[in-house]
């Protein structure tokens, strides 16, 4: 039996990253080998078991062959023969395809190590045209390790728009395709992973709703960047600037998917592009069984980021009906992730990213004021029903107006 440490572990300590979690092949073990040896099994495809002092993953070294479409189409093969280098040629980039001993030795078959150094993203094999999660895969670890300036290889570019081209990527189930999405809006820089799925054709595929924003023109004047697709990257960057929550990120993401169904004769304009936003974020949401948190955030953003940008225009009225709109009052925190959201849409545009704005300082304080009027001191007051509603919206229609004044235009 040979133990060694193998995949991202290596690769991340390689780059003087923090390694979170350790994994480790086993060559020329069989299941019973491990279980005498107190491990515990736990993998229902292949034999994967948990070490019983560390609880870490140890994986017996195996090979797999395609046998149909998608990504669960293979067959497993794992004994005593298997070697470490058949097992690590399975994978799918050089750089996750590198090995350790318990002594510290490095045994690299596939060049990980040059890739590594040459910041190069690239497969291991054709075999990985098998697979359509590794498009998803490679378009995450660009977002990851964007901040070393990674790339596809040019190569493995190629292979990703074949499995676009002939219809492996559309194996992919919904479950799959959110899960490794919302991992790619949790890492630094997740316009990378869109925008190396819009390279290899992918975004139109999974994304569709995406994809059409590129190409359409927004107002110079309001978006220097015109380009709409550039803008929702652009947005996206600066949410992930203010927030690290994946749900802000998303709700960033989609908030203009109404600007892509806006008929051509209206452009630069997109009237009314708010409300057909909703179904196509809804529609979205139902195929990739998007959490409900994420859509109720992400439908709230698309609907209302307008009513956010006229903060100092609307009235009163328009103000509250907002609020309520929102939800604001009995959901605070998620009133607070709306506003990280539409602050930035605000700086998610050249030039803007760091300027000052009124609209957030406008929201807090007019909400802030409102939300001091409570419900149930009118009722110990002997108000009733829709009495208690209406007294309400006038108390907290006049804590908004002393809020907002100092901000109103003239």
């Amino acid at each position: 039996m040979q133990i060694y440490k193998v995949g991202g572990c290596v690769r991340d300590e390689l780059l003087g990253l923090p390694v979170k979690d350790r994994d480790w092949v086993v060559v020329g073990a069989t299941p019973q080998d491990m279980l005498a040896a107190g491990y515990k099994p736990v993998g229902k495809d292949f034999p994967v078991f948990l070490h019983p002092q560390t609880h870490e993953e140890y994986a017996l070294a195996r090979t797999e062959r395609k046998t149909a479409p998608g990504y669960t189409g293979f067959a497993f093969h794992a004994a005593p023969d298997v070697s470490l280098e058949d097992d690590l040629k399975r994978r799918d980039l050089t750089i996750n395809a590198m090995a350790e001993t318990e002594s510290g030795e490095l045994i690299d078959p596939y060049h990980g190590r040059e890739d590594l150094d040459h910041r190069v993203l690239r497969h291991v094999s054709p075999a990985f045209m098998e697979d359509p999660v590794r498009i998803l895969r490679v378009a995450r670890f660009a977002a990851r390790l964007a901040a070393f300036n990674f790339q596809v290889a040019d190569d493995t570019l190629q292979l990703m728009r074949g499995m676009v081209n002939n219809g492996e990527v559309d194996a992919l189930v919904p479950e799959r395709v959110w899960q490794e999405t919302v991992r790619a809006l949790g890492e630094a820089t997740p316009t990378r992973f869109f925008d190396v799925l819009r390279d290899c054709g992918a975004l139109a595929r999974l994304f569709p709703e995406l994809d059409r924003l590129y190409g359409v023109p927004q107002p110079e004047e309001h978006h220097p960047e015109i380009d709409t697709g550039v803008h929702t990257m652009l947005v996206l960057q600066q949410a992930a600037r203010l927030s690290s929550d994946p749900k802000i990120r998303f709700a960033a993401l989609v908030h203009d998917l109404g600007k892509g169904i806006t008929p051509k004769a209206e452009w630069p304009k997109h009237k009314e592009h708010e409300e057909r936003g909703v179904p196509l974020v809804e529609a979205l949401c139902e195929r990739l069984r998007v959490p409900n948190d994420y859509r109720d955030l992400a439908i709230l953003v698309t609907r209302y980021h307008l009513h956010y940008h006229r903060a100092a225009e609307m009235t009163d009225i328009e103000f509250l009906d907002t609020l309520m709109g929102l939800d604001a009052f009995r959901r605070p925190q998620r009133f607070e992730e709306f506003l990280l959201a539409c602050e930035a849409d605000s700086r998610g545009r050249p030039g803007y990213e760091d300027q000052e704005f009124d609209q957030p300082t406008i929201f807090r304080r007019a909400y802030a004021a409102a939300a001091t009027i409570d419900a149930g001191a009118l009722a110990k007051q002997g108000l009733q029903g829709e009495a208690i509603a209406a007294e309400l919206a006038r108390l907290r229609l006049a804590k908004i107006q002393l809020a907002r004044a100092p901000y109103l235009k003239a």
